[in-house]
């Protein structure tokens, strides 16, 4: 048996000495939540009052299959996640291949196209609430132009719709950014071979562009899967915190808030519900970065 020096133990020591207010924090307000909403959800919990924990074993996951809202809220969030991760994706990439070409006057667009990113995201969602307006913006222009005019914030077609545009409008922004920066670790001579080849320019974006950016298009796409996985603000300032009009904006976070801080006796239901949740986007990110792992093969 190899025994350690007393040095080796010492240093060892200084180490996690200095490291412990972080691993204290982490412990704290990472791995100790995640173990309580664990045990929660098997438990029916009542925490106002007299704090009792019921164990229910399996009750509460059983319940969401029960649930018509859990189903309409993790419909809504699919729904959101199939459309807004793409067109973000493909947003930033268009976004970032455009000012990387040289363009006149390229550092005032990319600072313009960077704003949304930092406005807050309540400030912004309240700004496109005045826009969808029945007499806002984008109603007076379509009634300017000669073209019906829509209830955004009213009709259960659109209202996720309307949600939906302001998401990959506000996001794209920050993606194009990492795509920017992906961009300037491109050799030029790949784009000169492909000229001297008589390639055109949307045969180098296709051909080389798209190809060498592949590792950051799965980072783009699996952040753009646990970010959209959780919309919650939006949602929430959009329907007051119903996720009207007929459920067609809520969320499982939404939901998730509703049973935890609305309804009493429903903290273990919510808990059960987070789990599901964090299931679902382990899951897709898995299967996400495994397809992004075989494309890397051809």
């Amino acid at each position: 048996m190899k025994y350690l020096s007393k040095r080796t133990v010492r240093e060892a020591g200084q180490g996690y000495f200095f490291m412990s207010p972080a691993l204290f924090v982490l412990l704290l307000f990472i791995i100790g939540p995640i173990f309580y909403v664990i045990f929660m959800s098997f438990h029916k919990v009542q925490l106002l009052g007299t704090t009792s924990y019921d164990f229910v074993a399996f009750e509460n996951f059983a319940r969401i299959l029960d649930d018509t809202r859990a189903q309409i809220a993790l419909w809504n969030t699919f729904k959101y996640v199939v459309i807004v991760v793409p067109c973000q994706t493909i947003l930033a990439l268009i976004l970032a291949a455009t000012l990387n070409a040289g363009m006149k006057g390229q550092t005032f667009f990319r600072i313009v196209y960077f704003l949304p990113t930092l406005t807050s995201s309540a400030v912004l969602t309240l700004i496109f609430m005045w826009m969808y307006n029945k007499n806002g913006l984008i109603n007076n222009v379509l009634d300017a132009i000669g073209l019906p005019t829509y209830n955004f914030l009213g009709d259960p077609n659109i209202a996720l719709n309307a949600i939906m545009i302001m998401n990959i409008w506000s996001t794209a922004p920050f993606f194009m950014v990492i795509y920017l920066a992906a961009l300037q670790d491109i050799p030029d001579s790949l784009y000169e071979a492909a000229e001297l080849d008589g390639a055109n320019t949307i045969q180098k974006f296709l051909k080389i562009t798209v190809p060498q950016l592949r590792p950051v298009t799965s980072f783009v796409a699996i952040m753009g899967l646990i970010g959209t996985f959780q919309l919650f603000d939006q949602s929430y300032i959009f329907s007051g915190g119903s996720g009207g009009p007929d459920n067609s904006t809520l969320t499982v976070v939404l939901l998730v808030y509703q049973y935890a801080f609305k309804n009493l006796g429903t903290m273990g239901y919510a808990a059960a519900l987070v789990l599901m949740l964090a299931i679902v986007i382990l899951v897709a990110t898995l299967i996400q970065r495994k397809f992004s792992k075989e494309e890397s093969l051809y």
